[in-house]
């Protein structure tokens, strides 16, 4: 299995979220709905920022969200490493609140059916997306395995294959029921604020729509430096497969009720589908 490690250690902890549990734990609650009624949800979208600017979006959205016994992670690759679709298929990722096993028996299965996806750590090792959520999912519950896939490929075609597989896997095998999968993205890059909340209310409106072909000519058409468009539209075609009919947004902000600075921000959005 190239590259493959037992223990994927944190490499943004102290960065992007404290690197003490304690301190994790308190800011995660502070942006927390304690009155939340949870739902069961098919999948949802997080933003993968560091916890300041885009905690509260991710930490409200999960509040809302019940969290099964198998978590599918799906994110974008930002550093070009890897294979085009990489999965860890085995181990263990590392968080300041513990250890968290993959399901390497779901793991095989999404390998026996898909043809594109390839085991590779490389994509994985310094990826951040998949990373920041897990303290947040781990907040919420201390008993779940994941199976973690980042995308480089933004093939409109391929990304729906992806989907149809991961979808057939859960059907076929009976997984619905005890998995949930989560899209990380962050919206709009380093644009005026104004500017950025136009461009993703348009993304947005194709998510909640369900379209992800829509979502994807919104994006291209707008030229929307949305990260995790090949995630989400994975996750928006496995969804539907899956039986979703709503997609709800949960919250969106900027980078500038954090930083009060709305000449350049990125946008973050959370939303479920079920």
């Amino acid at each position: 299995m190239p590259g493959q490690i037992d223990l994927r250690k944190p490499v943004v902890s102290g960065q992007f979220y404290p690197s003490g549990a304690k301190d994790l734990k308190a800011l995660i609650s502070s942006f927390a709905n304690k009155l939340a009624l949870k739902k069961d949800i098919i999948g949802a979208i997080l933003p993968h920022a560091g916890y300041i600017y885009s905690g509260r979006v991710a930490v409200e959205t999960v509040s809302v969200s019940n969290i099964k016994e198998n978590v599918v992670l799906l994110g974008p690759n930002h550093s070009g490493l890897g294979a085009d679709f990489s999965i860890m298929s085995e181990g263990i990722w590392q968080t300041p609140l513990g250890n968290i096993e993959i399901n390497a028996e779901l793991a095989s299965l999404f390998l026996s059916k898909s043809s594109q996806l390839k085991i590779d750590v490389l994509a994985h090792q310094n990826e951040h997306s998949l990373e920041v959520e897990l303290p947040i999912l781990q907040y919420f519950k201390d008993n779940f395995k994941i199976v973690p896939i980042t995308i480089k490929s933004f093939n409109l075609n391929l990304l729906k294959n992806l989907a149809k597989d991961l979808a057939q896997v859960i059907k076929t095998n009976n997984l619905k029921d005890s998995t949930v999968f989560f899209a990380s993205s962050d919206m709009t890059h380093y644009e005026p604020k104004e500017m950025a909340e136009k461009k993703d209310s348009l993304a947005i409106e194709a998510i909640l729509a369900l379209d992800e072909d829509k979502l994807d000519g919104v994006v291209r058409d707008l030229n929307v430096s949305m990260c995790g468009l090949a995630p989400v539209v994975v996750l928006v075609k496995a969804a539907k497969l899956l039986g979703a009919t709503v997609a709800q947004l949960i919250k969106y902000q900027t980078s500038a009720e954090a930083s009060g600075d709305a000449s350049s921000v990125v946008g973050y959005a959370g939303i479920t589908i079920y």
